[in-house]
């Protein structure tokens, strides 16, 4: 093990020895800090010649199987795109959306019924969503949400209170040749059938929750959120487009096997000759899936400009996939509650993509694997959260509360990001559910009822297996990158 030098109690530092080129610096405390494999996964990442000034790990840092970085992190480069340092695709990522009902408003029957009918609409497992046309895909992977709200004939003013007024190309413009460069033209039709799908990896979740506490009255009136208002948490990605286009550049051990099929059949048909980069990608991603070392993409060329709008394109994806299932969702609540237009978008963040920023006085490539960017006030000029801050919300597992807060100009030691959730714990933090009986039966003690819940790996979403979110907020407190607003307690749950 190397020698961990503690700063304070929140902050640790491992400066580097041997091959190591950059400090990791841990924003976390004694208790939360991450088992021996982990620290020597970041330890390798911290050796990689590319990385820039420091490797940071937030409160949430935890090691996934299968990945070269572990999960919580934020790692910059200057010049080059490492897309192993990034979890499965890009913007997976988390929505808060505000309700009008309160406690007072809704009884239990109402919100299970709500809920009968979410499974019906929300899918979480399901080969076939919400079908569009190929034309309709494109302008999403163009111009992100603003083209499915159009398409959906919603309001794309929505678009404000999104992670890069939700397009990923920002004020970029791409054009459709620019697409059929990056990829397949095949993957584009997978996005004809996908849209509005929960998913069933991981911990993706729709869930309804309660504010139970607000810490910060002012702050909370100018978010428009009140003790006993109930808002949804809803947690999903860019799915099988943001999957395809995420692998068909990046060199994995382990894929399914019709994962498998399907991206060797979209390098087969697509990567020809005559193109140099496509040459270069097809001798690289064979070369490097067994190699220790990170596969680094140059920018500046054309095998890390395709790259670039490859990763951003299908990361469009994910605005719209969150899209589609609130406009699924207010039809939903239209018919179980009788209230037309219910919802309301407090904030869209994505927790896993890379990004140009500045930082420490350099233009560098922000990789933030299950992070999110938490820009303060001062970086938020020219938005409406230029007096708030960036907003930031921290979910646990399906049954212990959440945070909701704001971003502070304070935090550049972990490159303006913030955890995503309280992430995997390293031993277990209470009693453990041996089945889906005994899961469901903590839960409704806890005060929280779970639906769907078809896959037998959702026991391993209990909260047994999380950290302790009060802990986890304390380290994102001490460290100056959250000033936190509200608390949130699960009330229902969907995922699968």
């Amino acid at each position: 093990m190397p020698e961990i030098i503690k700063e304070n109690e929140y902050k640790q530092i491992i400066q580097p020895t041997g091959k190591q080129k950059v400090p990791v610096v841990f924003h976390v405390s004694d208790e939360l800090m991450p088992d021996e494999s982990t620290i020597e996964k970041l330890v390798d990442v911290a050796s990689n010649e590319h990385i820039f000034h420091h490797t940071a790990a937030l409160a949430d840092v935890h090691h996934k199987p299968g990945r070269k970085n572990p999960s919580g992190t934020v790692v910059a480069t200057e010049k080059y795109f490492l897309p192993q340092l990034l979890d499965t695709a890009p913007n997976c990522g988390m929505r808060l959306i505000k309700t009008p009902f309160s406690e007072n408003d809704l009884s239990k029957k109402q919100i299970d019924d709500l809920f009968k009918k979410f499974v019906q609409v929300v899918p979480t497992k399901k080969y076939f969503g919400n079908y569009i046309s190929l034309k309709t895909v494109l302008d999403i992977c163009q111009r992100g949400s603003k083209a499915v709200l159009e398409h959906l004939k919603k309001d794309s003013s929505a678009t404000e209170n999104m992670l890069m007024n939700g397009n990923m190309f920002e004020d970029e413009k791409i054009s459709k040749e620019d697409l059929f460069t990056a990829l397949p033209p095949m993957f584009y039709r997978f996005g004809q059938f996908r849209l509005g799908i929960l998913g069933a990896a991981g911990n993706h979740f729709l869930d309804l929750m309660k504010i139970t506490d607000i810490f910060d009255e002012s702050m909370a009136q100018k978010f428009g959120v009140t003790k006993g208002q109930y808002v949804f948490l809803l947690h999903t990605g860019s799915g099988l487009i943001g999957q395809y286009a995420s692998y068909f550049y990046t060199p994995k051990r382990k894929e399914h096997l019709s994962q498998k099929m399907m991206l060797e059949l979209g390098r087969m048909s697509f990567l020809g000759n005559k193109k140099g980069w496509h040459q270069t990608l097809k001798n690289d991603i064979p070369a490097f899936k067994d190699k220790n070392e990170f596969y680094a993409i140059d920018s500046d060329s054309d095998l890390g400009k395709n790259y670039y709008t490859a990763h951003r394109a299908a990361g469009n994806f994910g605005f719209a996939n969150r899209d589609f299932i609130q406009f699924n969702m207010e039809k939903a609540i239209k018919e179980i509650l009788g209230r037309d237009n219910a919802l309301d978008l407090l904030y869209d963040m994505s927790h896993v993509y890379v990004n140009k920023e500045n930082h420490f006085g350099k233009d560098v490539l922000v990789h933030r694997s299950n992070t999110s960017r938490a820009f303060g006030p001062s970086k938020m000029q020219g938005t409406k959260f230029a007096e708030t801050g960036e907003p930031i919300f921290m979910p646990s597992s399906m049954s212990t509360s959440a945070y909701f807060g704001v971003a502070t100009d304070e935090n550049e030691s972990t490159f303006r990001s913030a955890a995503h959730g309280t992430g995997r714990a390293k031993e277990k933090t209470s009693e453990v559910p041996q089945n889906k009986e005994e899961l469901f039966e903590k839960m409704k003690k806890r005060g929280v009822k779970l639906y769907n819940a078809e896959s037998k790996g959702v026991v391993a979403q209990d909260a047994s297996s999380y950290k302790d979110p009060d802990k986890a907020l304390a380290d994102m407190e001490a460290n100056k990158i959250i000033k936190t607003v509200a608390k949130m307690q699960p009330v229902a749950v969907l995922m699968y």
